[in-house]
């Protein structure tokens, strides 16, 4: 198992909640952390080592800035030096920057289960119940207010159709399972509700 100082989690959570608190964070704030912590809970006899799915979940949007491609990279260097400083073992550091780079595209690559899981908890809200999925899309598009509405629905229609072009949306059998069907049941309606307009789409919006 994974080594770091007894008290990481605390010192994770007392260093990153002020940064998911910023006021431009409509979804990506501590309301989503504590959900993917209490699903990593929920499944934990899932989880082959916990620790690393936690301290993942603590900062895998730990930077988030709209207006940036290189927030998943950000968070990944941000947790590699915090973990560093605190003598965390390097195993258990090249585990965590590695599930946070991992949702730069929601591509599993590395081959680690956790992995798989971890990516799996992060787009869960893709399942969710139609009126919470409607409350997501709608924060989303707060997150991105500062676009003209053109230029964001361009954007999230292409995020849309990626996921819906992949041969399947979750890693592990047990979510695909269990939430696949919803999530792209979901996905289509997002994605049947908004118009196509011209403009600018490269800013991309995310999950």
């Amino acid at each position: 198992m994974s080594h770091c100082p007894d008290d990481c989690l605390d010192a994770a959570a007392k260093l990153l909640l002020p940064l998911y608190a910023e006021p431009h964070r409509a979804y990506h704030n501590a309301t989503h952390v504590h959900a993917l912590l209490k699903l990593a809970d929920a499944h934990a006899g899932l989880v082959r080592d916990p620790l690393a799915v936690r301290l993942a979940i603590w900062f895998h949007d730990a930077v988030y800035d709209t207006a940036r491609p290189d927030n998943e990279e950000l968070s990944a260097c941000l947790a590699e030096q915090t973990l560093s400083d605190w003598n965390c073992d390097v195993p258990l550091i090249s585990s965590v920057v590695s599930k946070v780079r991992a949702t730069a595209g929601h591509r599993w690559e590395d081959g680690d289960p956790d992995t798989a899981l971890f990516l799996d908890f992060d787009l869960a809200v893709l399942a969710a119940p139609e009126p919470v999925y409607a409350r997501y899309a709608q924060q989303i598009a707060e997150e991105y207010a500062w676009l003209p509405q053109a230029v964001y629905s361009a954007g999230r229609i292409k995020v849309l159709n990626g996921f819906l072009s992949r041969p399947h949306l979750y890693f592990t059998e047990r979510f695909r399972a269990q939430w696949e069907a919803l999530a792209r049941s979901n996905l289509q309606r997002e994605l049947y509700s908004l118009n196509e307009t011209p403009g600018d789409a490269s800013h991309r919006s995310t999950s």
